[in-house]
């Protein structure tokens, strides 16, 4: 008697674990183009029965942890388009666990292995050509040498022939242009400390006030000399810094 007491309590204590299994749903939405193909019958209950969550399809996308269609990170290709899946719901466990498993090797591997009459009805998505901006220096080279020979080799070294000069902690021309930002930095490098404390660029700054003067004597640039330094450094080849240090 006492052994059927135990057991019963046993199963009495896993029935709310229970309940809470299948409280775990996710919501998908999916247009009928897709839920035609019977696609989301074959995967959807592999990720069930590997996860012990249940995908509920829905009608409304609105109501959805996760849509599938035109938007968000493509995910395959197949019955006419590329199929993106938007997460309606991050933070959501559950449904970033579905979204984890659509993006995954195995995910993948199950949505190109559905192949109801023999042939694969789904590919990966095409890969787009990604299209890159030229961008075209528009200032004088020549003058932007000019510009950095006269007003920056009090701290940089911007050429062969100023190695010796500048500011042996402020980095060269040359290291600056082998950063992936060098152009963003030079464009306004007026208004990057520590420029702004003594820089005045014609038709943008004030001059500096009587009771606070620039701790230096001040430098002043115009915007065409701006452009100019930027098509300068823009020739410049840029410094090899080697390989990044590995830790052992």
């Amino acid at each position: 008697m006492a052994a059927r007491i135990s057991i019963l309590g046993l199963c009495l204590g896993l029935l709310p674990a229970s309940a809470g299994a299948e409280d775990r749903i996710v919501r998908l939405h999916a247009p009928p183009a897709l839920t035609q193909t019977g696609l989301l019958s074959y995967i959807l209950p592999r990720f069930s029965l590997k996860t012990q969550v249940r995908v509920e399809p829905v009608d409304d996308p609105a109501a959805a942890d996760i849509v599938l269609g035109a938007e968000g990170r493509a995910l395959f290709e197949g019955a006419g388009q590329v199929w993106h899946m938007s997460l309606a719901a991050p933070g959501d466990a559950d449904a970033e666990r579905l979204a984890d498993w659509l993006t995954s090797d195995i995910g993948r591997r199950t949505v190109l292995g559905y192949a109801p009459e023999g042939a694969a009805l789904f590919s990966p998505p095409a890969e787009r050509a990604v299209a890159v901006a030229v961008v075209e220096m528009t200032g004088d080279a020549v003058l932007g040498h000019d510009v950095a020979r006269e007003k920056c080799t009090r701290c940089h070294t911007v050429d062969d022939d100023s190695r010796m000069s500048g500011i042996g902690s402020t980095p060269s021309f040359a290291v600056l242009r082998s950063l992936a930002d060098w152009e963003a930095r030079f464009a306004a490098f007026y208004a990057l400390k520590p420029h702004g404390a003594f820089m005045i660029v014609e038709g943008l700054d004030p001059l500096f006030p009587d009771d606070r003067p620039p701790p230096i004597a001040p430098v002043e640039v115009t915007l065409d000399e701006v452009a100019a330094l930027v098509a300068y450094v823009a020739a410049l080849p840029a410094a090899d810094l080697g390989a990044p240090l590995v830790h052992q």
